[in-house]
C-alpha cells in the first residue's frame, strides 16, 4: 500500500489551473447555450403585459400561448403530416445514401471517380427552382408527397460522410472473407456492414429527420391540398396571420398592447410546439450521434 502511495503522481499548480480554467470555460459555453433556449420556454408561458429582458422568469405564469396554438384544428393535421414525412423522409434519405456510398467507397469500382465528380458537381450547381418544378409536374408529382420526399432524399454531404465511414471503418478482410465463404455482395452489406454501421446510419438518419422536420418551402411550392401540409407550414400561417392582425385606430393603447404581447407569446409557444419531437428523438441517438461526429472529425 505504501509502495502505491509512493508512486501515485499527484496533480501540480499548472495542472489545478488547467482543471479551474477548463471548467470555468464549459460552465461558460453551457451557460451561452442554454440561455436562449431558457429563454424562449420561459417566454412561451409569460402572461405578463412587460417584456422579458435578462431576466428570463416570466412575471406571470400563463398557457394562453399554447392554448391559441392547439385551438387552430390545423397544427393537428399538421402534427400528423410531418411526423409521417419525418420518418419516411429519413428512411428514403438513409436508403439512397446507402445505395449510393457503399459502391463509391469500394476502391474496385470502375469509374469510381467519375461518379463522384458528378455527384460533387450537384453540390455546387442546381437547375434552380423553376426546371425543378418543371421536372416535379413532369412527373405528376404535384400535390403528392413524394414531391416534398424524393428531391431532399439526395444529400451528397450526407453520402459523404457515410462513404468515408465505410471506406475507413470496415475492414476489407471482413468482405474477403465473407466472399470466401460464398456471401453475396447484398447480403453481406445487410447483414455485416450496416450491423456494424448503426453510429453513422443514426448520425445521417437525424439529419435528415431534422432536415425534413424543417423544411416547409417544398410543400409550399408542389402540394396545395391542405390535408397534405406539414406543420411548419401551419405555424407559418398562424404567424402571418397574428402579423396581419387589425389594429384599428379606434383600439386603445392597452388593446394594442396586450394584442402585441400576444403575438409575442404565440411566437415563443411555436418554436417550442415545432422543436419538441426532435428534442425527443435527439436522447435516443445521443451516443451513436456523438460516435459518428467524431468518426466523421477525426478520419473525414
Amino acid at each position: 500500500m505504501r509502495l502505491q502511495h509512493k508512486n501515485h503522481i499527484r496533480p501540480c499548480a499548472q495542472d489545478y489551473v488547467f482543471y479551474s480554467v477548463n471548467t470555468l470555460l464549459i460552465v461558460l459555453f453551457t451557460l451561452i447555450i442554454a440561455y436562449p433556449l431558457l429563454f424562449v420556454i420561459f417566454a412561451s408561458f409569460d402572461g405578463g403585459a412587460g417584456t422579458l429582458s435578462v431576466n428570463i422568469w416570466p412575471s406571470k405564469w400563463s398557457d394562453a400561448g399554447y392554448r391559441a396554438v392547439f385551438e387552430y384544428g390545423p397544427v393537428w393535421i399538421g402534427y400528423r403530416n410531418s411526423l409521417l414525412y419525418t420518418v419516411v423522409g429519413a428512411l428514403f434519405g438513409l436508403i439512397f445514401c446507402v445505395c449510393a456510398a457503399y459502391p463509391l467507397a469500394q476502391p474496385n469500382l470502375d469509374g469510381r471517380n467519375l461518379f463522384m465528380g458528378l455527384f460533387v458537381f450537384t453540390m455546387y450547381f442546381g437547375g434552380g427552382l423553376i426546371p425543378t418544378y418543371l421536372t416535379i409536374r413532369s412527373y405528376g408529382l404535384l400535390d403528392n408527397p413524394l414531391a416534398v420526399l424524393v428531391p431532399a432524399s439526395v444529400s451528397v454531404y450526407n453520402m459523404i460522410i457515410m462513404r468515408t465511414y465505410f471506406s475507413t471503418q470496415i475492414p476489407r478482410e471482413l468482405r474477403e472473407a465473407a466472399q470466401l465463404d460464398g456471401c453475396a455482395e447484398m447480403r453481406y452489406l445487410v447483414r455485416i456492414v450496416l450491423p456494424l454501421s448503426v453510429p453513422i446510419l443514426a448520425v445521417v438518419g437525424l439529419y435528415y429527420a431534422v432536415g425534413v422536420w424543417n423544411s416547409y418551402f417544398d410543400a409550399m411550392v408542389y402540394l396545395s391540398s391542405r390535408n397534405k401540409m406539414p406543420l411548419t407550414v401551419f405555424l407559418r400561417e398562424i404567424l402571418i396571420l397574428n402579423d396581419s392582425a387589425d389594429m384599428t385606430s379606434s383600439m386603445d393603447v392597452e388593446s394594442m398592447i396586450t394584442m402585441q404581447e400576444r403575438q409575442r407569446v404565440m411566437k415563443y409557444s411555436l418554436i417550442v410546439v415545432s422543436s419538441v419531437p426532435m428534442f425527443i428523438l435527439y436522447p435516443f441517438v445521443q451516443k451513436y450521434f456523438v460516435q459518428g461526429i467524431m468518426i466523421g472529425s477525426v478520419k473525414g
